[in-house]
């Protein structure tokens, strides 16, 4: 599904004022569930979530961050719920068994970069994770959700637009409010430009939270194929203007955008169509890598030249400010463990 447009809307429509009592209430509910113990997983966790529905760069965050824990001699593991997967878990994802119908498909993405967990009671599956050989766990998602402890909680906002109409669901996009919210995190990162990005930092500066700013682009050499080329954007995912913005700035021509639901499930149906209107209009057909891994297998060989497929990676503007953050978290989390282990 996607995002109601008046979400995005300040100030709030009248819609939103009118949904607002039910949005005060799922939010106080929310808030306080996110404030309750979790359990502790015996490694620590670091925490990639968001403050509002629907996607802010949660997937590429996990992943740079894997990249960076990485060349300090970590070995991290993705946990995930697995949204729009079938199987509960906890399991280790395998793309050479698993499909996005078995396990969603965020965590195919990740699990063609690093060891990914599926599983819908957290704990359950930070316990696989440490048992696999998993030094930390990098938890995609899941930031309200309180069944497991988070020794770092890293909040990822969209800079172009915030938190919306700063009301909760669902009047508004936010999970909680926000002020409650930042009282549950230590650090925001903000992808991309915008004032109401800026605004989040604001406030969140105002409460003495860390403020990190990062921005996403696909690959040079992605760049270099898009400059210039007519394409058709497809993508299901959160915020598909994002994706189409992105084809925009690395000089792509759009001959046409079809943006499908967050998660969509394509059908041989849905791939025929897109074929022949990329012919139609002589154009590729652009779509993002979470996309890919589930129209590759529905896609025939022979058509597969008309497939751009357009990652996009993450980079920090302050990598030493990222770097004390997490040796930060880590020492901390250690020496609590090692604390605990003396104390018993």
């Amino acid at each position: 599904m996607r995002a109601p447009g008046f979400w995005w809307r300040s100030p709030p429509s009248a819609l939103a004022r009118l949904l607002q009592p039910l949005g005060a209430l799922y939010g106080g509910i929310t808030l306080k569930r996110m404030r309750q113990p979790g359990a502790r997983a015996g490694i620590p966790v670091i925490c990639i979530g968001n403050f509002v529905a629907g996607g802010a760069g949660k997937t590429p965050t996990t992943l740079a961050l894997a990249a960076k824990l990485s060349t300090m001699g970590e070995t991290a593991f993705a946990l995930t719920r697995g949204y729009g997967g079938k199987l509960p878990g906890p399991l280790r994802v395998d793309p050479a068994r698993h499909n996005a119908i078995d396990v969603g498909d965020e965590p195919l993405l990740l699990a063609a970069r690093l060891p990914t967990i599926v599983a819908r009671e957290r704990p359950a599956g930070a316990t696989l994770a440490r048992e696999a050989g998993a030094s930390l766990v990098l938890m995609d998602d899941g930031l309200q959700n309180p069944s497991l402890h988070k020794d770092l909680r890293l909040a990822i906002v969209d800079g172009a637009v915030g938190v919306g109409n700063g009301l909760c669901l669902p009047a508004g996009p936010l999970r909680a409010p926000l002020a409650g919210q930042l009282g549950q995190v230590d650090a925001l990162v903000i992808i991309g430009e915008g004032a109401t990005g800026d605004n989040v930092a604001v406030q969140a500066l105002a409460v003495g939270k860390r403020v990190l700013r990062a921005r996403l682009a696909p690959p040079v050499e992605i760049q270099a194929e898009l400059a210039g080329l007519s394409v058709l954007a497809v993508s299901g995912i959160g915020r598909p203007e994002k994706f189409a913005a992105t084809l925009r700035d690395a000089g792509a021509r759009l001959a046409g955008e079809r943006a499908y639901g967050d998660h969509h499930a394509y059908s041989a149906g849905d791939v025929a169509t897109l074929i022949a209107e990329a012919k139609a209009k002589a154009c590729r057909i652009a779509v993002t890598e979470k996309d890919m891994v589930k129209l590759a297998p529905l896609w025939p060989t022979a058509e597969r030249s008309l497939l751009i497929c357009v990652p996009v990676t993450l980079a920090f503007d302050d990598e030493e400010a990222l770097d004390a953050l997490l040796r930060g978290c880590l020492a901390k989390a250690r020496s609590a463990a090692a604390g605990a282990a003396h104390a018993q």
